[in-house]
């Protein structure tokens, strides 16, 4: 939008602060290749666009805006004379994108004294050459220093998901291979138990039975019904008095696998009524080695899953095998992170999911947006900790208008009110040294308002920390992060 050309006074604009030490000369050359303008209440200029001029005000009130999501959101509000905005950057040239970084309109009739960009640059490079060299290594060199220490803390949480993963593959790969272990020394012994049965006087009908039993006794043990230990007590007890007065050796130790696998005392008098009294003892330690071995093929496959399960939840969060941008269920990528997270989180801490499972599949890059949950489960469980290592994480999903939202609450020690406004900067971290780069806020609000187009918030009190997470339910173009 362009205002209303008025006469440049090189004795006005060197009582701006930025021009009160120039020479008479510099300020004459200022208002030779610049202008006045005056714009009235209304925008100026908008956020994206090129940025083609320098403004700074001499009288007025100007407001600048951020986009956030489809909002615009207030940054700065100053009737201040000699603030300034626009294309500050221009003095670095093609190296950077040279578009406005928010958007500036004024409240009320204002008049700016307004640079061309191309100018401003020249006069910079002619006037402060080192001024520029300075403020050029600064931001060259902030960009290269967030470049590395975002890449050292990526390595960190894949190193420390990795350890995570290891361990909890660890627990199902040992117990399956305990399990085979001892699932082979079990049917070696059925095979011995087999070949005395077989040297036995047993009738074809009498071996009918046996096998008749077994098959049904396996069927039994699939759909053992879940008992309380004061329940499974109760059975085992019972069990072994039954077993103890048919004469059975060692009914103590059968006892409680056969209440695992589900049968009882009625189970057991169907057995004896079924077999001669003096092949009951054989026909009891038959029945033993095929619950045994049903239930160790239960725990073989029940470990399997498990990692079947951690390898496609590493998968499902690494995203490797999947486009960078789809349709994606967050409810899938929130359960994979906190799996792959479930390690550092330990037992002491409870997670609890509030999903709104009716909410749909929205366009997003989900191995971004995992690194975005993991960065806030990441902080949820080390404010957790501080607070002396006991507590809830609550991870919410639901419908916001026409965005979708994810919220973690966490009952940890708080965010500070004075560090509120500072948490999603750049390199400010609240953590001990060495324990957090500053990054992770940082790189989440790029990732979340920059990629997606959301928007990330916080609210915050001692036991009660929520970071809520906005998606918008449709597409957007993308812009550069």
């Amino acid at each position: 939008m362009s205002g209303q050309s008025m006469p440049c006074s090189p004795q006005e604009i060197g009582t701006l602060f930025l021009f009160e030490k120039l020479t008479p000369e510099q300020l004459g050359r200022l208002c030779g290749e610049g202008r006045v303008e005056r714009f009235e209440a209304g925008p100026v200029y908008t956020e994206g666009e090129p940025a083609t001029c320098f403004y700074v005000m001499l009288e007025g009130t100007v407001v600048l805006y951020r986009r956030v999501g489809g909002d615009d959101v207030e940054v700065t509000r100053t009737s201040q004379r000699g603030v300034y905005a626009g294309s500050m950057q221009a003095y670095l040239g093609d190296r950077v994108r040279q578009v406005y970084n928010n958007s500036m309109r004024v409240t009320e009739p204002t008049r700016f004294f307004v640079l061309p960009a191309d100018t401003f640059a020249d006069i910079m490079q002619e006037w402060f050459p080192m001024a520029v060299h300075l403020l050029e290594g600064l931001f060259f060199g902030s960009k290269s220093t967030q470049r590395a220490i975002g890449q050292r803390e990526r390595l960190l949480a894949l190193g420390s998901l990795s350890a995570g993963l290891t361990h909890e593959l660890n627990n199902p790969a040992a117990a399956a291979v305990r399990a085979t272990a001892t699932l082979r020394e079990r049917v070696g012994k059925m095979r011995h138990k087999l070949a005395i049965i077989a040297q036995g006087s047993y009738s074809p009908e009498v071996m009918a039975k046996l096998i008749d039993i077994q098959e049904r006794t396996a069927e039994r043990v699939a759909k053992a019904p879940a008992l309380s230990p004061l329940e499974a007590s109760d059975r085992e007890d019972a069990l072994s008095d039954w077993l103890d007065d048919q004469g059975i050796p060692d009914g103590w130790r059968i006892a409680p696998t056969f209440v695992q696998a589900g049968l009882d005392v009625d189970w057991l008098d169907q057995v004896a009524a079924a077999v001669d009294e003096e092949i009951l003892p054989s026909a009891i330690g038959w029945l033993n080695y095929t619950v045994e071995t049903e239930l160790l093929m239960d725990e073989i496959n029940d470990s399997t899953t498990r990692i079947s399960h951690l390898v496609d939840a590493a998968k499902q969060y690494s995203q490797l095998d999947r486009a960078p941008f789809q349709n994606a269920d967050v409810h899938e990528l929130l359960d994979s992170t906190l799996l792959m997270l479930s390690g550092k989180i330990g037992k002491r801490i409870k997670v609890v999911k509030e999903y709104d499972r009716t909410l749909p599949r929205i366009p997003a890059y989900p191995a971004e947006l995992n690194q975005v949950w993991t960065n806030l489960i990441d902080n949820a469980v080390s404010a957790i900790n501080s607070a002396g290592g006991e507590g809830t994480l609550t991870v919410r999903t639901a419908p916001d208008h026409d965005r979708l939202l994810v919220e973690f609450r966490d009952t940890g020690v708080g965010i500070p009110a004075a560090d509120r406004g500072r948490i999603f900067d750049p390199f400010f971290t609240t953590k001990p040294v060495g324990e957090g780069t500053g990054l992770g806020l940082d790189i989440s609000w790029r990732i979340v308002v920059n990629k997606h187009h959301g928007s990330i918030q916080v609210e915050s009190e001692p036991g009660d920390t929520r970071f809520q997470v906005l998606l918008p339910l449709t597409s957007a173009e993308e812009e550069p992060s």
